[in-house]
């Protein structure tokens, strides 16, 4: 399990890292979403216990900050984690570019499911869908150009941690 509390570390570094960036963008009435990063790593490239322990608390502690119900980001996350898990042998997941449409995609799915969730609990309106699609852009955007790097931090914590993922894990 060392290798679920190295991730662990990185993703709290990562909710860090999104609210204050997030804390910087309220001025500019953006919203980033890094739901992917949380997911894409550990079912990529760990073993599924390791990878869906860090993925669940990684869920948790964005339920920690979240307007939904206490709870709603762990079961997507690990909703997610067990569907990328599941397909990660058809992917080249070794390369950083997969892992990154990989995480892109994720993101899609989970800001989606979140809104929906969302939406449905305070009855908004289709009024807010341009503000929504604006914050959905932004956040791939931001992903997009933070994924690699992110992905290097958490190869590089597993080693330090000696918990490297292996190649067949």
């Amino acid at each position: 399990m060392r290798g679920a509390v190295a991730l662990f570390l990185t993703l709290y570094l990562l909710r860090a890292l999104v609210a204050e960036a997030n804390n910087a963008l309220s001025g500019l009435h953006v919203w980033l979403f890094a739901g992917g990063l949380f997911v894409t790593y550990a079912a990529l490239a760990m073993p599924f216990r390791e990878g869906f322990a860090a993925s669940l608390l990684g869920g948790l502690l964005c339920d920690c900050v979240s307007p939904v119900g206490f709870g709603t980001h762990a079961v997507l996350f690990a909703f997610s984690h067990t569907v990328v898990f599941n397909l990660r042998e058809r992917l080249q997941r070794e390369e950083t570019a997969v892992r990154v449409i990989v995480a892109l995609l994720v993101n899609l799915g989970l800001f989606l499911s979140i809104t929906a969730l969302r939406m449905r609990a305070s009855h908004i309106g289709f009024g807010s869908w341009p503000r929504l699609v604006s914050d959905l852009f932004w956040s791939e955007a931001a992903l997009l150009v933070a994924a690699p790097w992110f992905f290097a931090l958490q190869l590089r914590t597993l080693e330090l941690a000696r918990a490297k993922p292996s190649r067949l894990a």
